[in-house]
This record gives C-alpha cells, sequence and structure tokens, in this order.
C-alpha cells in the first residue's frame, strides 16, 4: 500500500519548510513590539511566483482594519518577469487573512492604547504564503538610543563570558 505524500516540503520533524521573502529589520529599530501574531495573504498567481523569486518589500508598509476586514498596505511585490498583461499591480493593497474573533480583538487593542500593526516578516510556511505582524508602538529618538546602548552592552557581555570560558 502506498503512502499518502505531502505536498508541502517539511523538515525532518515534520514541521512545515519556511522560507522568508523578506523581513523589515527597520520596524524592530522605529518600533517597541509588543505582540507578534501570524496572518496568511490573498494574493494572485503572479505574486506568489514573484515573491518565491524574493522580489517583495516590506519597508513604509503597514496593517489596518477596514470594515471588519485586515488589510496590507504599502507593500511591494515586484511584477512577475515572465508575466503578461495580466500582471498584478505591485502597490495595490492586500488582504490579510485572519479568523474575525482574532481581527476584532487586535482593532480593540490598536483602539485602547495608539499601537500600530506592523509587518515584520514575510515568508513561505510550506506552500501558503504568511506575513508575521506586530502590534506596536513608536519609539522616541531617545528611546531608540538606548535600546542601542543595551544591546551593545549586552554583546560585550557575552563576548567577555565567551572569552572566559
Amino acid at each position: 500500500m502506498a503512502k499518502a505524500v505531502s505536498s508541502a516540503p517539511s523538515a525532518k520533524d515534520g514541521k512545515p519548510h519556511i522560507k522568508v521573502v523578506a523581513d523589515n529589520r527597520r520596524a524592530r529599530h522605529e518600533y517597541e513590539i509588543i505582540e507578534v501574531v501570524e496572518a496568511g495573504i490573498e494574493l494572485s498567481g503572479t505574486e506568489v511566483k514573484s515573491m518565491r523569486m524574493g522580489r517583495a518589500n516590506l519597508s513604509d508598509s503597514f496593517a489596518r482594519v477596514d470594515n471588519g476586514e485586515l488589510w496590507l498596505h504599502n507593500c511591494n511585490i515586484s511584477p512577475y518577469d515572465h508575466g503578461n498583461r495580466f500582471n498584478h499591480e505591485p502597490m495595490r493593497k492586500r488582504r490579510l487573512l485572519m479568523h474575525k474573533r482574532e481581527i476584532l480583538k487586535l482593532k480593540q487593542r490598536m483602539n485602547e492604547k495608539g499601537l500600530t500593526l506592523v509587518p515584520l516578516k514575510l515568508f513561505f510556511k510550506g506552500n501558503w504564503a504568511k506575513i508575521d505582524l506586530a502590534l506596536a508602538k513608536g519609539r522616541q529618538l531617545y528611546d531608540k538610543r538606548e535600546a542601542i546602548a543595551k544591546k551593545d552592552s549586552n554583546r560585550q557581555i557575552e563576548r567577555l563570558m565567551k572569552r572566559d570560558r
């Protein structure tokens, strides 16, 4: 009897393979991240092909809740090179896929504390396109300097600990 073969590539431990397409490193510097959630993305065919080639950019992008739906704005997915007249628009807004309850919970937290939704990472989990969204609060300049100083001191301590072993 033949075994069923999964279409999603997976590691030996049974977890789906994750391929990171775009990473928003600047967001980790500009914002204080409170919570990270994962959402799916609704994409057209040429967008998926372009993302698999690694042609996506998350800088200056953000997520917003409109009419009970979660939307990603200003995310640039370059047109597919071999696409024809049916190629996608690079800067269109894209719907993010989450359960209604999760969206409402995010919206409440954003309204209460003045938080924003910032995309951190765009990736494929198996064959599904996903995005990590951070519920974040903007940092002031002195907060950024403080975070850099703290990171540097931790790095120095680790270096000294490693050397003393």
